[in-house]
């Protein structure tokens, strides 16, 4: 008997569909793929840092990032990762500012974002929703203005409060307007994750993690010059490396062993690395915090050191072998100095820590690469220290010159290739 004659007529469109489904995937996939192009690590805001409920009530937030790489197709991500219930979203649109420290859009730039063809979307508690893709062309090293509605305020906040970059927020449904003359205003990012851009295959992106030393304490407020800013101008300047993003996946005051302002790093590590589309290089950036932490409250016996610094190490080779499973390159940066930081005051036994540690980041065998940050930046004289011209003032953290070293040293080679 004829096998087909006793088949369904579902199954047999099935059948007929399926052999051809693999050679369209394949296709799709061999010439286009998603990277991201900016994205901030989320966390619960502390409360100095959060909106007062009742100002998202009823609410417009419009927020400004600047993108790495560019792209003719783009999509958000919306985040209620820390929320404790589902949060409602009525609108959500891109458009192009006139500014970086303005609420001035081009109208006709205006764009609205639909989630499964929707223009509104609920996500649940502890969640992320991606934006259905749209065609929309980024030029490198642009900004774009995310503003999106709530009609009620979450009952926990989630965002990024090392932003830099001023945000804009008011009262009623204002998605589309040309600006925002009455808004409040404040330095923080809430509930946005990242944004993709639809690029050619072989394209990929940079995920910078770390503390607020990546994050960009220090730097200037919608400057936008931390270090891997500088990182993504000289990427662009470069025939070579144009179609790599950077992220910057820093949180102040994080923590590689515990949790500090924000999950610490092993916590936050799938979500903030392995999720972002289209990565291939990680840089690792940490420790500090947890160095200056162990010792704030006063010196500890030699044993405690020696294991302190053998769980730092343990970490660091967590994030590698995780890394390494999905087939992430791991670039290890060494810890910068910070002898006279005020509020770490760290002694001989910090520095001996901080010295051991560096020693393995730049030994073989354990990173893929490593870059020197602690050389850049450090005074020759006092070698426990930064320069004069490239620490801010608090000697923890550069200046806008520091920044700029460390974004300058990093050699575009890592990733031609």
């Amino acid at each position: 008997m004829n096998p087909a004659k006793i088949l369904p007529p579902l199954i047999l469109l099935i059948v007929a569909i399926l052999p051809n489904a693999p050679a369209f995937a394949q296709s799709t996939s061999n010439t286009q793929l998603w990277i991201g192009t900016w994205a901030a690590s989320q966390q619960v805001p502390e409360p100095q840092n959060s909106l007062p409920t009742d100002d998202l009530r009823d609410a417009t937030i419009r927020q400004i990032v600047r993108l790495s790489t560019g792209g003719t197709t783009l999509r958000v991500h919306l985040s209620n990762a820390f929320g404790a219930d589902p949060l409602h979203f009525t609108s959500v649109h891109v458009a192009r500012p006139l500014s970086p420290a303005s609420t001035a859009i081009d109208p006709a730039s205006d764009k609205p974002l639909t989630f499964g063809g929707s223009i509104e979307v609920t996500i649940p508690a502890g969640a992320e929703y991606i934006s259905d893709p749209i065609d929309y062309p980024v030029p490198p090293l642009s900004n774009l203005a995310i503003t999106f509605h709530l009609d009620a305020p979450p009952t926990r906040e989630t965002g990024h409060p090392g932003s830099r970059s001023t945000s804009y927020y008011l009262h009623g449904d204002f998605v589309s307007a040309a600006n925002l003359p009455d808004a409040k205003h404040i330095d923080h990012w809430y509930q946005l994750s990242g944004i993709d851009v639809l690029v050619p295959a072989g394209a990929a992106s940079i995920v910078a993690l770390g503390d607020s030393i990546t994050d960009g304490h220090a730097t200037t407020t919608n400057g936008d010059d931390r270090w891997t800013d500088v990182l993504a101008e000289r990427l662009q300047a470069s025939p070579a490396t144009r179609t790599i993003g950077v992220l910057n996946q820093g949180i102040g005051g994080n923590h590689l062993l515990t949790d500090g302002l924000g999950p610490n790093v092993l916590a936050r590590f799938d979500r903030d690395v392995v999720a972002q589309p289209g990565v291939r290089w990680l840089i690792v950036f940490e420790a500090v915090n947890d160095l200056g932490g162990f010792t704030r409250l006063g010196d500890v016996p030699p044993a405690e050191h020696a294991a302190f610094v053998a769980r730092i190490l343990a970490a660091w080779q967590q994030i590698i072998d995780r890394a390494h499973a999905h087939g992430i390159e791991v670039i290890g940066a060494t810890i910068t100095p910070f002898v006279g930081s005020d509020y770490y005051h760290p002694g001989p036994a910090t520095e001996a820590d901080r010295q051991t540690i560096n020693t393995w980041i730049l030994a073989p065998g354990h990173f893929d690469a490593v870059l020197d940050f602690d050389k850049v930046v450090r005074d020759p004289a006092h070698p426990d220290r930064m320069l004069p011209a490239d620490d801010c003032g608090d000697h923890l953290h550069p200046s806008p010159a520091g920044y700029r070293a460390i974004g300058d040293s990093i050699p575009l080679t890592l990733f031609a290739h």
